[in-house]
């Protein structure tokens, strides 16, 4: 009877632990598809460590890497010329609230971010160019922007649609130039998990 009764507490305290807590720890990685504004097409890779600060909310540290094909703009032509942004770096702080009810394992949530983006350089794609003098390799300014999401978390699984608000970047010639822009805001819906923080379960 001891034996039965120790089992069962143990078995209790193991799902509280289990639960979402205020001040753990918890790691998580998503993968998804981006869509550049105004058109083209791209990935995103999300690195995020956080903590809760209470059962229902939390703040953490977004690192992520965009890879996105989209147009860029050259200022003395009328139409947009297609080029790829090898890696678009970011690193901010974020913060999420969940609509959790006991019992159930499905967590919705929205969330934000400000943060830094640091855009690589471009690279243009064949074309008709010989009006463009001295080409060689565009750069893209850095920027601080927003980000704002909303998803849901099932168990330790992650589904979300975020969209980053990068300001438009100039492209500059290999003289410093100014001769176009690039437009850096995307769109991004993402699939991960998380490890840690315990199971968004109430027993």
């Amino acid at each position: 009877m001891r034996q039965l009764i120790a089992l069962v507490l143990l078995f209790s305290i193991t799902q509280t632990i289990q639960a979402q807590q205020s001040g753990r720890f918890r790691m998580g990685m998503d993968l998804g598809i981006a869509i550049p504004d105004g058109g083209g097409i791209g990935g995103v890779v999300n690195l995020e460590p956080k903590v809760n600060l209470r059962d229902n909310m939390n703040v953490g540290l977004r690192l992520g890497v965009a890879g996105l094909a989209k147009d860029v703009t050259y200022f003395d032509f009328s139409e947009d010329y297609e080029g790829e942004i090898s890696a678009n770096v970011s690193i901010g702080g974020t913060f999420d609230y969940y609509f959790h009810k006991d019992k159930s394992s499905v967590a919705p949530f929205i969330g934000l971010g400000y943060g830094y983006y640091a855009l690589s350089s471009l690279e243009i794609e064949p074309g008709d160019f010989d009006q463009i003098d001295d080409i060689g390799n565009l750069e893209a300014d850095f920027k601080w922007a927003p980000m704002i999401r909303a998803g849901v978390e099932l168990n330790k699984f992650r589904m979300a649609a975020e969209y980053n608000f990068v300001p438009n970047s100039n492209l500059q010639d290999t003289s410093g130039n100014i001769i176009g822009e690039a437009v850096n805001q995307y769109f991004a819906f993402t699939l991960g998990f998380y490890v840690g923080g315990g199971k968004w379960r109430s027993w």
